[in-house]
């Protein structure tokens, strides 16, 4: 009986120490990266739906993890295997067993990076936003003219031209259009801040009529250090009740611009033809940024009406229409 005993206890000893010693490799085994020399990085995309053990086949195959088993199976013990998220990652078979499943279940899916120019416009954005593959232009300009959704997100407008701020924005591949434009509002709004919105109530300017008159002054600056007394030229004109007579307002109107303007695109009726309609032109016609926002709510002191290219990305100012011809004449054409 004794006998009997001591082989049991010697067999649990056993089987005791091989559990522990397996748990043991197991552990071991999710700390070792299945490389120290390879730090290649490997997209892998996991769509909505896939086994856990569908996609760790992939990962075994594209040498990110050695063991299809220990990773399967520490996965489970850990609970990983229920709770990884779909996506695109970016892996490395220098990454540990490990920390690809925290990866995983974290849901730290790649971003994709795309930068928004100031002065750009929705179709212009929209084009970005195609190249980076998150969304296609019509889908992204869908969004962005829908004016229900533009009312959601409480802009008094009817598109999202002017409120999609320029900035570097990063977004997981499964970003919708929505999306995307809710972060651009969301940035917009940051920058106009409450100083900037009673500056505009001094100015008797609504917000929509700032954003507009900054992406006029957005789209007329070459030289940043002109925005200020382009924007004082536009003031003074608006306090007159002169037309801006903005060429980027009328460039805007035009469906298909070919790059040069005409004496008929000036006679054109449009809603943004500041040489034909007074005042500001129907709404925003680029995306402005910080700057030229704060050139529109605070412009320079001056008397300018006029100004014009020196064909150097600076202009000439003038306050009176005969100066401002013999601007034209010498810069323009060249008499």
């Amino acid at each position: 009986m004794n006998k009997l005993k001591a082989i049991i206890l010697i067999t649990l000893f056993f089987l005791f120490f091989g559990l522990f010693c397996f748990i043991l490799d197991l552990f071991i085994y999710a700390d070792r990266p299945a490389s120290t020399i390879d730090h290649n990085e490997k997209l892998i995309i996991i769509k909505p739906g896939r086994s856990f053990k569908s996609f760790s086949k992939n990962l075994q195959k594209d040498g990110i993890i050695k063991s299809l088993y220990k990773f399967n199976l520490f996965a489970r013990i850990k609970g990983y295997d229920k709770k990884v998220k779909a996506g695109e990652y970016i892996l490395s078979p220098s990454m540990t067993p490990y920390k690809i499943l925290q990866i995983l279940a974290a849901g730290k899916v790649c971003l994709h990076k795309i930068t928004i120019p100031e002065g750009y416009n929705i179709r212009q954005i929209a084009s970005i936003t195609a190249r980076a593959g998150l969304c296609t232009e019509t889908e992204f300009l869908c969004s962005a003219t829908d004016s229900s959704f533009v009312h959601e997100e409480g802009i008094d407008a009817e598109t999202f031209e002017g409120y999609l701020f320029p900035d570097t924005y990063y977004f997981s591949r499964d970003a919708t259009p929505e999306k995307i434009i809710s972060a651009m509002v969301k940035r917009f709004r940051s920058v106009f801040t409450p100083i900037n919105k009673e500056q505009a109530k001094k100015l008797g300017l609504s917000i929509h009529q700032v954003v507009t008159l900054a992406s006029i002054i957005e789209k007329e600056t070459g030289d940043p250090e002109e925005r200020s007394v382009i924007s004082s030229v536009f003031h003074n004109r608006l306090k007159k009740k002169m037309r801006l007579e903005s060429d980027p307002t009328v460039i805007y109107g035009i469906k298909e611009f070919d790059g040069n303007i005409k004496k008929r695109h000036l006679k054109a009726s449009t809603p943004y033809n500041t040489y034909k309609l007074p005042g500001l032109p129907h709404g925003p016609i680029a995306n402005p940024g910080e700057k030229a926002i704060e050139a529109a709510l605070f412009p320079a002191d001056t008397d300018f009406l006029y100004f014009v290219s020196k064909k150097d990305t600076t202009h000439m100012f003038s306050t009176n229409i005969r100066d401002h011809n013999k601007a034209v004449r010498k810069y323009q054409l060249k008499k």
